[in-house]
């Protein structure tokens, strides 16, 4: 039988491994924690009984997965709890623009100018998301099934989301609940493909929500690591590597770790090979200031509607949200920082004790930033929640290198495995994509496209791959 080893046991790694032992070889997946999960991992950060998500939280794209689908999750006990609203974007003047389910319904909280131009662009996007999705979450070179359709798509998502904000809308609401969107991509809104993370987030929240996993994000991971042993695959945790040669040669090598980390492993087989310069020269964004707090009672939002969203984007005006993403990148914090805040335990009351709460929130500062930004974070959301601080029991703060100390592949903070500028964007990470020049040795993190996010697809993409040059069928 063919071995196969896979490096890392996030959602990429076990989707890897899952793809491989359903076609018949011998896989094991070597994890360095001690908990499997990458940063699909949920702890008791602050107090006895409040359950925190590690890394991720909220999963568009874990609904949206053609991988995803084809393994339904739900029934290895993954349950996806979706809150009444799945996002909520508070303003100075007391009120929220709410991001509905309903394209129409989100368009009533926007300036009634906007309406008409929210509903347009994001509704060919809804409409043909089974059709578009699978396409974006595929191999940058491939053959699309519908070309024109993501043309389409394709000549808005390029664009710099300040631009295309403005450009679509002329009110405050719509173009801050844009800009919020945009900023997922941890680009400079000013940026060629800021648009697509808005594009494509706009449109899961209407086509299939923003839910949480039920009891937490290690919920996912229990799930994949069910159908990984039950397909006779198996995981071994605390299992460091360190080199490839420790490895003892198997057929197939899949790596769920950054380009720094397959650099770190495959020093020797690397060195002076062109690629090993190539993946030194790949760039990875601005870092991330990850707070969690155990509450007394929900965030006091002064925007009553708040309470009726998982994800608050909390940060103003379009301009400020801008101005926010741009200082990222000059060395310093923001003074008023774009904070992407999630409260589950208002629709998974697992996440706490009875009448206690949970909150999630992180902001962008620079890769490796050394510093504090609870003061700031704290700050941006007593603007919105007067109040907010007499509710904090506990709280958790992980600055960027803590982050990359849990997880290795958020190197410097950056919690997408690299920038998505456009050049890195159609080369991600290199012209090989998943490919090495080391035979069967191949990269499979959200350094490779389809990119960040829990969705799979870069492990499963990768694995099919190296199936193919097997001579494999691929799963799907």
């Amino acid at each position: 039988m063919r071995r196969a080893v896979v490096i890392g046991s996030g959602p990429n790694g076990l989707s890897a491994a899952i793809t491989l032992a359903r076609e018949g070889l011998d896989v094991e997946v070597r994890e360095a924690e001690t908990v499997p999960g990458g940063s699909a991992r949920s702890a008791e950060l602050t107090l006895p009984g409040f359950v925190h998500d590690i890394g991720s939280a909220v999963y568009p794209f874990a609904l949206a997965s053609p991988f995803f689908s084809k393994l339904r999750l739900d029934l290895y006990g993954l349950e996806w709890v979706h809150p009444s609203a799945p996002l909520a974007h508070p303003l100075d003047d007391g009120t929220a623009v709410v991001l509905e389910r309903n394209i129409g319904a989100t368009g009533a909280n926007l300036d009634a100018a906007d309406v008409r131009a929210y509903s347009d662009l994001f509704s060919p996007i809804v409409e043909n998301w089974d059709v578009l999705i699978p396409d974006l979450l595929r191999p940058v070179f491939h053959v699309p099934r519908r070309p024109v359709l993501l043309a389409r798509f394709g000549f808005r998502a390029l664009q710099p989301a300040a631009m295309l904000a403005k450009s679509a809308f002329k009110g405050l609401r719509a173009r801050a609940l844009f800009a919020g969107l945009a900023a997922h991509s941890i680009l400079k809104l000013e940026q060629p493909l800021s648009s697509a993370f808005a594009l494509m987030l706009g449109g899961a929240a209407h086509a299939v929500g923003w839910p949480f996993a039920g009891g937490g994000a290690q919920s996912i991971t229990h799930a994949l690591i069910s159908i990984l042993t039950g397909s006779g695959g198996r995981i071994a945790t605390g299992a460091r590597v360190n080199t490839l040669d420790e490895l003892d040669s198997p057929q197939l090598t899949l790596c769920g770790i950054s380009p720094k980390g397959l650099l770190r492993i495959a020093a020797k087989q690397l060195a002076g090979r062109p690629y090993a310069d190539l993946l030194r020269r790949f760039k990875y964004g601005p870092g991330a200031f990850k707070m969690d707090w155990a509450l007394r009672e929900p965030i006091p939002w002064r925007a009553k509607d708040c309470l009726r969203a998982g994800t608050v984007h909390v940060g103003g005006t379009l301009e400020e949200i801008a101005a926010s993403e741009r200082t990222a990148y000059t060395g310093k914090a923001p003074a008023r920082p774009f904070v992407l805040l999630a409260q589950p335990s208002l629709f998974d009351p697992s996440r706490a004790p009875a009448g206690r709460h949970t909150a999630w929130a992180y902001c962008h500062v620079p890769n490796g930033w050394p510093h504090s930004a609870q003061d700031v974070i704290e700050g941006q959301i007593e603007r919105f929640a007067p109040g907010f601080r007499e509710c904090i029991l506990a709280r958790s703060c992980l600055g960027p290198l803590d982050l990359e100390a849990q997880d290795e592949n958020l190197v410097g903070g950056d919690v997408n495995c690299g920038s998505p500028t456009l050049g890195q964007f159609i080369f991600r990470p290199t012209w090989r994509e998943y490919a090495t020049p080391l035979r069967g040795v191949y990269l499979c993190s959200a350094a490779t496209p389809p990119g960040g996010g829990v969705h799979g697809m870069c492990g499963y993409n990768a694995a099919n791959v190296a199936l193919r040059r097997l001579q494999r069928r691929p799963l799907l």
